[in-house]
């Protein structure tokens, strides 16, 4: 599954959620998928700016 994937699912979850715990148990899911996944762009960008061009 892609994080992306991940994020929506979570999404999901979250809008059906009915229980405080488990809503914020999701909301925490979540803040780490997003972390996560900018850690990823974050990471590319930096591949993609220190590699010299062709």
């Amino acid at each position: 599954m892609s994080i992306d994937q991940h994020i929506e699912e979570l999404r999901a979850e979250l809008r059906n959620a009915v229980y405080p715990d488990e809503r914020r148990w999701i909301e925490e899911e979540l803040v780490m998928a997003l972390a996560e996944r900018e850690a990823i762009w974050a990471e590319h960008e930096g591949l993609a700016s220190s590699e010299p061009p062709f």
